[in-house]
């Protein structure tokens, strides 16, 4: 049940899925014009839960003349997970992806195998707004080309195919802006809604610009919310003539609950830190009334708390993903947590340990106390959390009142 949150920690923050981890790759087509018979869509993929990337779904564009035999899948959602410091890299916001190419059938065979849902949104272009996207496809898969810097908001597979058809259309895509109000935090967490620990995870990540609302534009870099725009969207032509933007929707292979199912999650981020508190309130009670101080448990409490707080402030301030900074979680959550443990310690340090720890219960006080005015969305599974180290910072500032070491 843990299993993304575990395994896949730095993609799961971050990653919106639009990618594939391997891709077959195809000889470059020498250069030709496409027939009158050929047709440009993009195939719009829905969310399976084989892992983290794939809750956002995926698209990518299908080039089809059969009067010149080519079938041809382009993909920009391909990466390399065994490459150099990837982990270190995807964290803070460095990491390369490539368009790719792959045939239809294969390309296909892989989303059957996931029980995705697949659609294709067949466009309704003149043949010289298709030699144009082809030709720009065709540069953008040579090798000195293809590779980007991706941005999982702002530069992903999606938004690449709504670039590509925009800048190469004679005229201009017009959407209905009518739409409802939802945040990029919303429309996240609407993907991983069946994942609490997927989205523990984001939420954590993800500072206060995620609460931004979306235009309707950016709401396309997930590649349903694209799907949903092309479906109305109009082109405006040079000319003044409109025409729609998609010739046809054709449903290519219908989701597969068989395949594509997940568990409940019996355990949730909620349940299992409310039960830790528990556990820690139950504690610090009985050390109350026995008069004692396990020294031990708040040198650990703090110890994981400065360490999670350590990948927390590097990715907030320190990478260049966009959205992380400010982030609101870095009250509770941050490195000098384990100052703290340092200080608990040692018993030298008492007195220093002592004002870490008022210090750290005014401020997750004051944190509690305005928690619904934040400009920022907090995941109620930090409650626990908070209470377990506003506890223990309360109870060693009463011990010091007390003149108890």
């Amino acid at each position: 049940m843990r299993r993304l949150f575990i395994q896949n920690f730095f993609l799961l923050l971050f990653l919106p899925g639009f990618l594939v981890l391997t891709s077959i790759p195809v000889t470059a087509q020498k250069k030709v014009i496409l027939s009158d018979e050929a047709e440009i869509s993009l195939l719009i993929c829905g969310p399976s839960h084989d892992a983290s990337f794939t809750l956002y779904g995926h698209a990518a564009i299908r080039i089809h003349d059969p009067g010149q035999t080519i079938d041809i899948i382009f993909n920009y959602g391909i990466f390399d997970f065994s490459a150099a410091n990837f982990i270190y890299r995807f964290a803070k916001g460095e990491t390369d992806y490539k368009l790719g190419a792959t045939d239809f059938f294969n390309y296909m065979i892989e989303y059957q195998m996931r029980g995705s849902s697949v659609n294709e949104l067949v466009l309704n272009l003149t043949n010289n707004e298709k030699n144009r996207i082809w030709d720009a496809l065709l540069i953008n898969y040579l090798p000195q080309n293809r590779v980007y810097r991706y941005n999982f908001f702002f530069d992903n597979c999606a938004t690449r195919l709504v670039t590509l058809v925009e800048q190469n259309i004679n005229g201009k895509v017009v959407y209905d802006t009518r739409q409802p109000e939802q945040t990029f935090r919303d429309l996240i967490n609407y993907c991983t809604r069946e994942h609490n620990w997927l989205t523990f995870g984001c939420d954590l990540a993800l500072g206060s610009p995620t609460d931004r609302i979306a235009t309707p534009h950016e709401k396309m870099f997930l590649p349903e919310q694209l799907e949903s725009a092309f479906r109305t969207a109009q082109i405006k032509e040079n000319t003044g003539h409109t025409r729609a933007l998609l010739k046809k929707v054709i449903p290519l292979a219908p989701f597969d609950p068989e395949i594509n199912n997940y568990p409940s999650e019996k355990i949730t981020p909620n349940l299992a830190f409310w039960v830790l508190f528990t556990l820690i309130l139950f504690t610090t009670v009985w050390e109350f009334r026995k008069k004692k101080y396990v020294k031990l448990l708040d040198s650990v409490l703090f110890s994981i708390a400065g360490i999670a707080g350590c990948v927390l402030f590097f990715i907030s301030c320190l990478s260049i993903h966009p959205s992380v900074f400010p982030n609101w979680s870095l009250v509770w959550l941050h490195p000098l947590h384990l100052v703290g443990a340092v200080l608990i310690t040692v018993k030298k340090f008492q007195k220093a340990a002592n004002c870490y720890h008022f210090i750290n219960f005014v401020a997750l006080t004051f944190l509690l106390v305005g928690w619904y005015f934040l400009p920022q969305h907090m995941n109620r599974a930090f409650i626990p959390l908070i209470l377990i180290l506003w506890t223990r910072s309360a109870f060693t500032v009463y011990r010091s009142k007390k003149g108890k070491e």
